[in-house]
């Protein structure tokens, strides 16, 4: 905890290096002079150790968030890249085939400052345009591209996932959309022998399930379940699955490693008569499941589970249990020294939460129901842990997701086992690639497993009360939440009544803060122009409902309204109306009590040109019409001008030249994302 203290408040206050290791130093030499104190000084100031410690790890975690931050280093690609400028990168894995391009991670090698090449550090992610052949190039290759280099920015929609700052948790903050005469292929590589072989023993295991599914659902699934490929998943069926409450089992987790970590076991038990077997099943054990957590991208969740399974094995060894908690604290630990910003990741939040939840509740709720036949003993069992898992996990899913699945118990008893069997038949398949009859078997039984559980969990997800939508709750809320859960489940478990008082009290906390919100929504008008490349969207907000205007297509409950518009619907909790009672949209008009702006997504040959222009408040412009500016400045009284993704860049940047000129305010949606106004 005070690790993570520490890397809260450097990063959200930017602490500088010198202080956080001011810090640590003081309370390190404090500790140390601590350590001469008299036996009885020392016990009777036992309180000011556990204090100085916690300032120490404090410290300790500042100084990891700092110099983990890529941006602080003086090497980093961003104190000297232009746009322009030339960069050399080596890629850091084979291309992905995506739906209109090649994907690949590089690392930036150098940059051209200065008439002379600057070595620099730093990832960027590129593009390739596709055609009809891929571009000959791999793993390890060096590029040098020489246009097309670009930030990383967010779309700047309220309430939009924050893609900025996820990629710049990874040292990603540039990207790059090429086409051929944008980059030349360099005839050296750079690579490491032991990435090269996580990567042909990824490509080798892609290639066997490509050979034996078929069908690109299942296909996909398969990749996902078995070592975390993600690129070729449907996201409509990755939203099916989790809003169904069953997401984790595509998500490489713990429940993975369990599983192997059991099959394992399984494997070994026969040979338990051999004293061998003591030294060679731990040595397989961390051996197997590492390179599993290798192959699968070393997600926090798998790094938990790899690093916890580790330690039971080994103290299995030498005849000790380990203690859960101190598995937990010590994988959490290890994972924050390695990598401070796991902190913000939703894996690694929710990988934590549901196992503590287990941990703690699941003898509790397994309590519940008590059954003498072991196959409904079994059953419930398996209800107990997934109910438990809810627990603590329930204010981080409301708070990242903004949905709870009603349904997770009927979708976990079916879809955790069934996924055991595909896993552990996707193994066999892997064994048995060799020989083709047995390979061709086992892939059609193993296409068919998973075609069955994609048919179950979208039939479920069909259904109307499959999931509870639009939760929307604040930081403090979830919060609050967690200290209620806390409150009640110490009543619970201790029987204590201050628990329960404390549980009721923080609930009202929570309600409260929620009513005040539901308030101060009612009472807003105001206008967004969406961030959404290559479309229209503008929600006119009054009270709690919206009228939208826009592209059709982004009222469809597809990937472009789920990621571009829904957040920020979420967010000011907003339900859909034909029309709004002191909003007016009329031909290309919007007008209220205070406001009136147009929208221009045509030549101007609508319009009349007249002596006394017509005052608005805002001009939007979409869809690239042949216009030119001060053709708009004759007809219009305005000041603000509003280039929405619809428009073509080159002809928002010939627009902004023109509002730069004339002394115009103007607000380019692509570049500085969604733009919002008060009604």
């Amino acid at each position: 905890m005070p690790v993570s203290i520490g890397i809260l408040l450097q990063f959200q206050l930017g602490l500088s290096f010198v202080l956080m290791s001011l810090i640590a130093v003081v309370s390190g030499l404090l500790l140390l002079f601590f350590s001469f104190l008299s036996s009885n000084k020392k016990f009777m100031l036992g309180w000011l150790k556990g204090f100085l410690i916690t300032i120490l790890f404090i410290g300790v975690g500042g100084c990891l968030s700092f110099t983990k931050n890529i941006s602080n280093r003086p090497a980093w690609v961003g104190n000297y890249f232009e746009k322009g400028t030339p960069l050399i990168v080596t890629l850091q894995e084979n291309l992905a085939t995506k739906e209109k391009s090649y994907k690949a991670l590089a690392t930036t090698e150098a940059v051209y400052k200065n008439n002379k090449w600057q070595n620099v550090e730093g990832d960027v992610l590129l593009y390739f345009k596709k055609d009809s052949t891929m571009p000959n190039i791999h793993y390890g290759s060096q590029i040098l591209v020489t246009k097309n280099i670009t930030t990383i920015v967010n779309s700047g929609n309220p309430g939009g996932f924050n893609y900025a700052q996820f990629c710049s948790f990874q040292d990603i903050n540039y990207q790059g959309f090429l086409k051929d005469g944008d980059f030349i292929i360099l005839p050296t590589t750079k690579t490491n022998w032991f990435t090269k072989w996580l990567i042909d023993i990824r490509t080798n295991t892609l290639r066997i399930l490509k050979a034996n599914i078929h069908n690109p659902d299942e296909l996909s699934i398969a990749e996902a379940l078995l070592i975390g490929y993600r690129d070729e998943l449907d996201r409509d069926l990755v939203r099916a699955y989790s809003n169904t409450g069953v997401v984790h089992i595509i998500a490489i987790s713990g429940l993975h490693l369990g599983m192997i970590y059991g099959l394992i076991l399984f494997l070994f038990k026969p040979l338990a008569r051999f004293k061998w077997s003591k030294i060679v099943k731990p040595i397989t054990i961390i051996f197997v499941l590492w390179m599993f957590s290798f192959i699968a991208g070393m997600a926090p969740s798998i790094l938990r589970s790899a690093i916890m399974f580790s330690c039971i094995a080994v103290g299995e060894s030498f005849g000790k249990k380990s203690n859960i908690y101190n598995g937990l604290a010590l994988s959490a630990f290890i994972i924050l020294i390695m990598s401070p910003f796991s902190l913000w990741d939703v894996g690694f939040q929710l990988s934590y939460s549901a196992v503590l939840s287990i941990v703690v509740f699941s003898t509790y709720v397994k309590k519940w129901f008590y059954f003498k036949n072991k196959l409904l003993a079994g059953f419930w069992e398996l209800n107990s842990i997934t109910l438990s898992a809810q627990v603590l996990t329930l204010p981080i899913v409301l708070y990242h997701f903004h949905q709870f699945p009603t349904l997770f118990l009927i979708t976990n008893i079916f879809a955790v086992p069934w996924s055991g069997f595909i896993l552990y038949a996707e193994l066999l398949l892997l064994i048995f690639s060799w020989w083709h009859p047995a390979a061709n078997l086992i892939g059609i039984v193993t296409e068919w497993m998973i075609k069955v559980m994609n048919k179950f969990i979208l039939n479920v997800d069909g259904l109307a009360f499959a999931v509870w939508e639009s939760l929307q709750i604040s930081i403090p809320q979830a919060i609050i939440l967690f200290i209620a859960i806390i409150g009640f489940s110490f009543w619970i478990i201790e029987k204590k009544a201050k628990g329960l008082l404390a549980g009721l009290f923080f609930t009202m906390c929570f309600f409260a803060i929620r009513s005040i919100d539901f308030i101060k929504r009612n009472e807003q008008q105001k206008l967004i122009v969406y961030n959404v490349p290559s479309h229209t969207a503008i929600d006119l907000i009054e009270g709690r409902h919206y009228q939208f205007i826009g592209d059709s297509i982004l009222e469809e409950d597809g990937f472009l309204k789920n990621f571009h518009i829904k957040p920020s619907r979420v967010l000011h909790r907003i339900n859909t109306a034909d029309s709004l009672t002191d909003i007016l949209y009329r031909n290309n008009f919007i007008i209220t009590k205070n406001k009136t702006i147009a929208i221009v997504n045509a030549p101007l040959n609508v319009y009349q040109y007249t002596s006394n222009k017509i005052k608005v408040d805002a001009i939007i412009i979409t869809k690239s019409p042949k216009i030119y500016i001060n053709q708009l400045t004759q007809i219009f009284d305005c000041k603000q001008y509003i280039f929405d993704g619809s428009n073509s860049m080159w002809k928002i940047n010939k627009w902004a030249k023109d509002c730069d000129s004339l002394h115009l305010q103007y607000h380019t949606c692509s570049l500085q994302g969604a733009y919002q106004m008060n009604l």
